[in-house]
C-alpha cells in the first residue's frame, strides 16, 4: 500500500517533470522560430548553427531554471509546507475528537453500569419489591411516572352524573309519561 507522503512526493515529481517538458518545448520552439527568421547568429554550416543554438538553449534554460528556483519554488515549497502542516493538524484534531468521543461513550457506559449495579443491590436487599427507579410509589419517579403524567393527567375527582338516555322511538315498546309501558299500541300491531 502506498503511503500518503509517498503519493504526494510522486505527484510533486510528476508536476516538476511536466513543467520541465513544457519549458523545454517552449524553448525549442523559440529557438526554431529565431533560427527560421534569421535573427541571431546565422552561419553557413549546420554544425556551427547547431552548436551555437545548443549553447544558447542551454544558457536560456539555465537562466529559466535559476529564476524558477529563485522566485517560484521557494513560494511553492512554503505553500506545500503550510498545507502539510494544516493536514497534520486536521489529522491530529480528528484523532483527538475520536478519542474524546470514545472516552465520553465509555464514561456513559460506566455510569449506566453503576446505576444498574446499584439497582441490582437494592433488588437483592428488597426481594419482591419494585426498585424506586421504576417509578413506583415511594421511589424516585424516573421512567414510568414521567410517561404516565404526560399521557394520563390523573384520576377524575368529580361525581359522575348519570343521565337517562333519550328514547328516539327506535324501540318496540311505547311508554307513557310516567315511564310505564303503553299497551294501547301493542294491540294494533298484533292485528
Amino acid at each position: 500500500m502506498v503511503q500518503p507522503s509517498q503519493r504526494s512526493e510522486t505527484n510533486e515529481a510528476e508536476i516538476r517533470l511536466m513543467g520541465l517538458i513544457l519549458s523545454q518545448s517552449a524553448l525549442v520552439g523559440l529557438a526554431i522560430g529565431i533560427f527560421d527568421a534569421g535573427i541571431w547568429l546565422v552561419n553557413d554550416t549546420e554544425l556551427v548553427n547547431g552548436l551555437t543554438y545548443a549553447m544558447g538553449a542551454f544558457a536560456v534554460q539555465g537562466l529559466a531554471y535559476y529564476f524558477f528556483k529563485m522566485f517560484f519554488e521557494h513560494n511553492m515549497q512554503e505553500r506545500a509546507r503550510a498545507a502539510d502542516m494544516e493536514r497534520q493538524r486536521q489529522t491530529r484534531y480528528r484523532g483527538m475528537q475520536t478519542e474524546f468521543d470514545n472516552r465520553r461513550s465509555e464514561m456513559e457506559l460506566r455510569m449506566q453500569e453503576a446505576q444498574m449495579e446499584a439497582e441490582l443491590r437494592w433488588m437483592e436487599a428488597n426481594p419482591g419489591k419494585m426498585p424506586p427507579s421504576w417509578g413506583i410509589q415511594g421511589g424516585q419517579p424516573q421512567f414510568a411516572s414521567q410517561f404516565d403524567s404526560m399521557f394520563n393527567p390523573g384520576i377524575p375527582m368529580h361525581e359522575a352524573q348519570i343521565q337517562q338516555p333519550i328514547n328516539l322511538g327506535a324501540g318496540d315498546d311505547k311508554k307513557k309519561a310516567d315511564g310505564t309501558p303503553d299497551k294501547r299500541f301493542k294491540k294494533k300491531k298484533e292485528e
